[in-house]
C-alpha cells in the first residue's frame, strides 16, 4: 500500500511493488457536476495526476477519463480500489455513500479525500477514522472553502492582530434559485431527499461549509442553539443558529432562501458574507460561490481607516485548486490535511447540533452527539 518510507524524501512516497514513486497517480470515484471543480487542481499540478475515473454512468466515466486524460476508465468502483497503479482516491458521490466507499478504499490501501460532508451521521465517520487507521492511509475531509484565498488572507490577519482579541463571527448564507452553471435533475433530486443528503441543502448540506469555517478560524464549539423552518416543504431556510465556541466567542448563521432572486455566478447561487468582530477592529468577506455584491472581497476596518484587500485570487475554484494541491502535498511530503477525519466528525457534530436543538427547542452541545 501507499504510504511513506525511511528512505523517502520529500516529495516521494512508497508503493508496494513499485518502490518509491514521486507522482501521484490518483482515481476519481463520482464524475458529477461538482467534479469539475476538483479536476483543475491535478492539472495544476507536476506531482500527481487523474490516472483512473469511475462513474455509474458509463458514458459519463468516458467523457470524463477522455476530458482528464484518465488511462483507466471504471464503472465499478471496486474495481478502480482493486487497480494496484492506483494510489489516492478523491470520493465525490453521494453523501449516503461516502462512508462505505472510504472504508472500502481504507482498505484497498488509498489515500482518501472524500467530499463534505464526511458522512451522513456521526457513528459513520467513526468508521471512516477507525479504516484509515487501521490501514495506515491518510483521511482528508474536501471541505474547500477553509481553502478560499480571501479566508486564508482573514485567518491571517486575525493571527496576526489586526482585529485585536476576536469577539464573535457572523456568517449569512443566502440562497437564489436563478442563475449559475446547471446542474442536472439527478443531482438535485438526491440532495433534496435527506435519506440520501443527510439534512436539508442549507444547514446540513451547504452548512457545513459555513460550520467548518467558523470551526476553522476559531476553534471547537460549546453549545448550539437552533432555529430551522421550511420553504415549500424541502428547504430548510429560513434559518437562525447561534453558538458559543469553547474559547467564549459567540457565533451567528443565518440562512434565506430567495426563489426569484438572480445572482451573478459561475457555479451555485449562495451569496455567503462573514462579519469577524474584534476588541479593535472588524472583517467584512464580501463573497465566495456567488458574486452578489459588486465590492471588494476582503475589508479590514480599524482605527477609523478601512483598508480594502481588492488583489487576491477570489474565483471559487481557487479554493478547491488550493485544497487539492495541500492533499498532494500532505502525501508526498508528509503532514496532515487541513481537515483530518476527527476535524470533519467535529464539524458533522456541529451540523447536528444545530438540526437537534432546532428539532427540540433546547440548546445542545455538539460533544453529546454521538451516533
Amino acid at each position: 500500500m501507499p504510504g511513506r518510507c525511511r528512505a523517502c524524501t520529500i516529495g516521494q512516497i512508497f508503493v508496494e511493488g513499485k518502490g518509491i514513486v514521486t507522482e501521484l497517480n490518483v482515481g476519481i470515484i463520482g464524475c458529477g457536476r461538482i467534479a469539475d471543480l476538483h479536476a483543475p487542481g491535478y492539472a495544476r499540478s507536476h506531482r500527481a495526476r487523474i490516472f483512473a475515473v469511475c462513474d455509474v454512468n458509463p458514458e459519463l466515466a468516458a467523457r470524463r477519463g477522455t476530458e482528464w486524460g484518465a488511462e483507466r476508465v471504471y464503472t465499478d468502483y471496486h474495481k478502480l480500489l482493486a487497480d494496484p497503479d492506483v494510489q489516492a482516491v478523491e470520493i465525490i458521490v453521494p453523501h449516503h455513500l461516502h462512508k462505505q466507499v472510504c472504508v472500502d478504499a481504507c482498505e484497498a490501501g488509498k489515500h482518501v479525500s472524500v467530499q463534505k460532508p464526511m458522512a451522513l451521521t456521526v457513528s459513520e465517520c467513526d468508521a471512516m477514522i477507525r479504516a484509515a487507521r487501521e490501514n495506515n492511509v491518510k483521511l482528508k475531509v474536501f471541505e474547500n472553502f477553509v481553502f478560499y484565498p480571501p479566508y486564508v488572507k482573514a485567518r491571517e490577519l486575525i493571527e496576526d492582530g489586526a482585529i485585536g482579541q476576536p469577539l464573535s463571527v457572523r456568517i449569512h448564507l443566502g440562497g437564489g434559485a436563478r442563475g449559475g452553471w446547471k446542474v442536472p435533475l439527478s443531482a438535485w433530486l438526491w440532495r433534496l431527499n435527506e435519506q440520501t443528503c443527510g439534512g436539508g441543502p442549507n444547514i446540513f448540506d451547504d452548512g457545513y461549509h459555513k460550520f467548518s469555517i467558523a470551526i476553522d478560524f476559531f476553534g471547537p464549539i460549546e453549545v448550539v442553539n437552533g432555529w430551522v423552518d421550511r420553504s415549500f416543504g424541502i428547504v430548510d431556510a429560513p434559518a437562525m443558529i447561534s453558538w458559543k465556541h469553547k474559547n467564549g466567542m459567540a457565533g451567528y448563521l443565518d440562512s434565506t432562501f430567495s426563489p426569484h432572486m438572480t445572482m451573478k455566478s459561475k457555479y451555485y447561487t449562495a451569496d455567503e458574507r462573514v462579519e469577524i468582530t474584534g476588541s479593535e477592529g472588524v472583517l467584512y468577506l464580501s463573497r465566495c460561490t456567488a458574486r452578489l455584491l459588486d465590492e471588494p472581497v476582503l475589508i479590514l476596518c480599524r482605527g477609523g481607516v478601512t483598508t480594502a484587500f481588492e488583489d487576491l485570487r477570489d474565483d471559487w475554484v481557487d479554493s478547491f485548486t488550493d485544497s487539492t494541491l495541500h492533499y498532494i502535498g500532505v502525501l508526498l511530503d508528509g503532514g496532515e490535511p487541513r481537515l483530518t477525519g476527527e476535524r470533519g466528525r467535529q464539524v458533522l457534530q456541529f451540523a447536528h447540533a444545530a438540526i437537534k436543538s432546532s428539532n427540540t427547542g433546547e440548546p445542545v452541545r455538539p460533544d453529546d452527539i454521538t451516533v
